[in-house]
């Protein structure tokens, strides 16, 4: 180990190789057979049950959880899988603590729901494990859609119109399929590959091309691809990063927290990449948190995550907060960057306390300094590359309905387009329903 914690400014290999293993080991440990049945017997079945309506994908998860207590994962994964086709990355990333095991019964009744999104990763593993695609492609249909963006809304969009007959062909601008799935996520969240094994997987199907290295807007337009294909749908997500706002956003140091993640990665070896001794993300939901715990993993000192509002308006769910905080990432709410200081680089973080009144969020006038020799940014990205022909909304494209845009034959969803939460499981949702709408568009059903 060439450094250490406590080297000044931004360096790399600050662990030994032991510590870099256990820090980026997984965050949940799978369920094994005893636990998974243990876990599955605590299930009341409900009818009517809240956890299925707080599931952007309506998964039959009383279901699957039974078919997980009689001893057929398999058959759970498939009950999954029928609605979210990528229910093993969900498993693993879902905030769950918000959606189905907030209104679980159990949690509820006793403060301790029902482990849902672990048994879901416990069934989709299973099935994955054994190599098996649990569908069937119809006979084709003669018909052709291009899905741009291989993200979570892409690959959805593209398997069930795969699965329908169609014959896709699946863009992407990056090198790899997956989207934020492969560059965006949290290594210890999906560790393993897991991300590029679930694409391989998905794409058993067949009738589906991926072609890397294709951007809207660069290397393909709207226009041609309206012309060579039956439909088209959009799921490039947003490829823009918002602008700090602060004096000495251009210093050495100051860096996307996205593009952080995704460097980490696809890293081969974590010890070469550079972190900072002292590290201030700004910003307040999942990536914040990944890039500020990450950091923190990768051997900083000092890690602090800088949010506007309180923590009751973080977006980050209170498990992504408390899990910060027992990695010893430092959460300050109620403040604002004005400026990074420092000789060319980043030395130090200008803040400045805010608070929020009849007229919106002010400053308070009092600020103070957070040393930094890594400032990295988390407060949300834009839309990049949009034709001009569609109509924008917020900064999205335009979508009514299951994802159809204002121009006849194109849809869109996941987080270009207007409409859901930026969650990985909305995305799938939104892609799963616009590749039924261009089904029955193109047929008629």
């Amino acid at each position: 180990m060439t450094n250490s914690p406590f080297t000044p400014g931004l360096a790399s290999g600050r662990l030994s190789a032991e510590d870099y293993a256990s820090n980026f080991g997984d965050l949940h440990d799978p369920l094994d057979d005893h636990e998974a049945l243990v876990a599955a017997d605590r299930c009341y079945f409900c009818h009517d049950a809240p956890c299925m309506t707080a599931c952007p994908t309506d998964i039959d998860i009383p279901l699957f959880i039974r078919q997980i207590a009689t001893g057929t994962p398999e058959a759970a994964a498939r009950t999954i899988l029928s609605q979210n086709i990528l229910g093993g990355m969900c498993a693993r990333v879902c905030p769950t603590e918000t959606l189905c095991e907030e209104v679980c019964v159990r949690e509820v009744a006793e403060g301790k729901p029902v482990i849902i999104g672990q048994l879901q990763r416990y069934a989709t593993d299973k099935l994955m494990e054994a190599g098996v695609h649990p569908f069937t492609r119809a006979a084709t249909t003669g018909k052709k859609v291009a899905v741009v963006g291989a993200g979570p809304a892409g690959l959805s969009c593209a398997h069930r119109l795969a699965m329908k007959g169609h014959d896709v062909d699946l863009f992407d601008a990056r090198p790899k399929g997956g989207g934020l799935n492969e560059y965006g996520i949290a290594a210890y969240k999906t560790v393993n590959g897991f991300a590029g094994a679930e694409v391989d997987w998905l794409m058993q199907i067949g009738g589906i091309t991926l072609h890397t290295g294709k951007a809207l807007g660069k290397d393909l337009t709207l226009d041609a691809l309206k012309a060579d294909y039956d439909a088209v749908f959009l799921g490039m997500g947003l490829g823009g990063v918002n602008a700090l706002r602060a004096e000495g956003e251009d210093k050495s140091g100051v860096s996307d927290a996205v593009e952080f993640i995704s460097d980490l990665r696809q890293s081969e070896d974590l010890s070469s990449l550079p972190v900072g001794r002292n590290v201030v993300v700004i910003g307040g939901g999942m990536t914040a948190v990944d890039a500020a715990v990450q950091s923190k993993l990768l051997g900083a000192e000092n890690v602090t995550i800088l949010y506007r509002r309180s923590r009751a308006e973080m977006p980050a769910s209170r498990f992504e907060q408390d899990l910060a905080a027992s990695k010893g990432v430092r959460l300050v709410f109620n403040a604002k960057p004005v400026r990074v200081t420092g000789n060319g680089a980043a030395q130090a973080l200008e803040a400045e306390y805010t608070m929020s009144g009849p007229d919106g969020l002010k400053g308070t006038g009092e600020t103070f300094t957070i040393p930094a020799d890594q400032v990295l940014k988390a407060i949300g990205q834009t839309l990049e590359g949009a034709p001009d022909a569609l109509t924008i909304e917020g900064g999205k494209i335009a979508v009514t309905g299951p994802g159809r845009t204002s121009m006849e034959g194109v849809w869109a969803g996941g987080d270009c387009a207007s409409g859901g939460e930026d969650l990985t499981v909305t995305a799938v949702a939104e892609g799963r329903d616009a590749a039924e709408d261009i089904h029955a568009s193109l047929t008629g059903a």
